[in-house]
């Protein structure tokens, strides 16, 4: 029977970074803008005046400090706020593309591999730039990989799904290697003049190769016990921008084109669909929570973490045992997860089991439990 391994991971950060301090300070000048323009509607009663944001409330809410992004001066100009990425040709590789590879190449070097050692390239993330040909079809392209490839999309669960369509792929023969990968332009789909949410994302891409375990040296990577997928209907998180906006000229422009969530619904809703997710998966492989080492999960929220590693525990966490990347990299949808597997995983020794989990729109969740080789 083959079984499937991760052998390598690979991340692309945004060189451009944005505090919340920064943030802040452009969205209270779109504040104060906004409420001069209407002052006779406000005074009136009509419109209710929009309230500033603050980097404490940032904090407190999110756990967020600061975002990488692939543009700063646009999501900063008060005027504009949202990033400045030009169009390119379509003789040039995409933008998602270019993240990728880099993403890509990291993870190929990290397990010894290249591209004529991958059958198949996954690009499993929130939102892609174009809806045909797909970007992972460009990716395989650009990588010199001779197989095949496709696009998928579950939100911010994608990589997690990604992962399992590898292992599919790898045990069912269909592929020696696939890399799975999750070119996260959130910044391009957030509402910069939403207080509620304008902090929330950031920018970066990531990359998984999983190997038959045949092809893997003793002692590396993470052989991968098993995976569990799961979905239930939610409009609590949501996006509305797709190619039948044009067809009805009065929803465009609407704030539902971009992200929208009811936050404290899907904190209240989600975090214990995780938790009993995580324990059902474990059981199912006879495991118990007290046997893992490390979680990494979906970063969307420091609370919403805490509170599902709690559940999963029975006690609080520890940064060692949940790290935490949110901090530096705010959400970057389905990169997240992985990007606190590829820095916290060099630690840990033979034996050691750990969970990756990510969770988002749909409601989908995904769990991968794996164990150092």
């Amino acid at each position: 029977m083959i079984k499937a391994v991760i052998s390598g991971t690979g991340l692309y950060t945004p060189p451009a970074t944005i505090d919340n301090d920064e943030l802040v300070e452009a969205f209270n000048a779109f504040v104060e803008l906004y409420n001069n323009e209407h002052a006779e509607a406000i005074a009136a009663g009509e419109l209710a005046p929009l309230q500033p944001s603050s980097s404490a409330f940032i904090e407190k809410a999110s756990g967020i400090k600061r975002r990488h992004v692939i543009d700063r001066e646009g999501i900063l100009d008060p005027q504009r706020m949202c990033p400045h990425i030009p169009e390119r040709s379509n003789d040039e590789p995409s933008v998602q593309c270019d993240m990728a590879v880099v993403a890509c190449n990291e993870a190929l070097a990290q397990a010894g591999k290249t591209a004529a050692d991958v059958d198949a390239v996954i690009v499993a993330c929130s939102n892609l730039q174009r809806a045909y040909p797909a970007i992972s079809i460009e990716v395989q392209q650009a990588l010199g990989i001779d197989g095949f490839a496709y696009d998928m999309n579950v939100a911010c669960s994608s990589a997690t799904f990604g992962l399992q369509a590898a292992v599919n792929s790898v045990e069912n023969g269909s592929a020696r290697a696939v890399l799975v990968v999750s070119p996260e332009i959130c910044s391009g789909h957030l509402n910069f003049r939403d207080r509620d949410s304008h902090f929330i994302f950031g920018d970066a891409c990531t990359a998984i190769l999983v190997e038959r375990e045949e092809n893997v040296g003793a002692g590396q990577g993470f052989d991968i016990l098993g995976t569990r997928l799961k979905t239930t209907f939610s409009n609590n998180i949501r996006n509305n921008f797709g190619f039948l906006n044009r067809a009805d000229e009065s929803g465009i422009g609407q704030p539902d084109k971009l992200f929208i969530q009811q936050g404290r619904k899907v904190f209240k809703e989600v975090s214990p669909m995780v938790a009993e997710t995580i324990q059902g998966h474990l059981e199912s492989l006879s495991l118990a929570p007290d046997n893992v080492r490390r979680m990494w999960l979906h970063q969307a929220n420091l609370n919403m973490n805490q509170l599902i590693a709690r559940k999963v525990l029975g006690r609080d966490a520890t940064e060692d045992e949940a790290p935490v990347i949110l901090d530096e990299y705010a959400n970057t949808s389905s990169a997240g997860s992985i990007i606190a597997f590829h820095k916290h995983k060099a630690d840990l020794v033979s034996g050691d089991l750990g969970v990756i989990c990510s969770f988002g729109a749909g409601y989908s969740i995904g769990s991968v439990v794996v164990r150092r080789r």
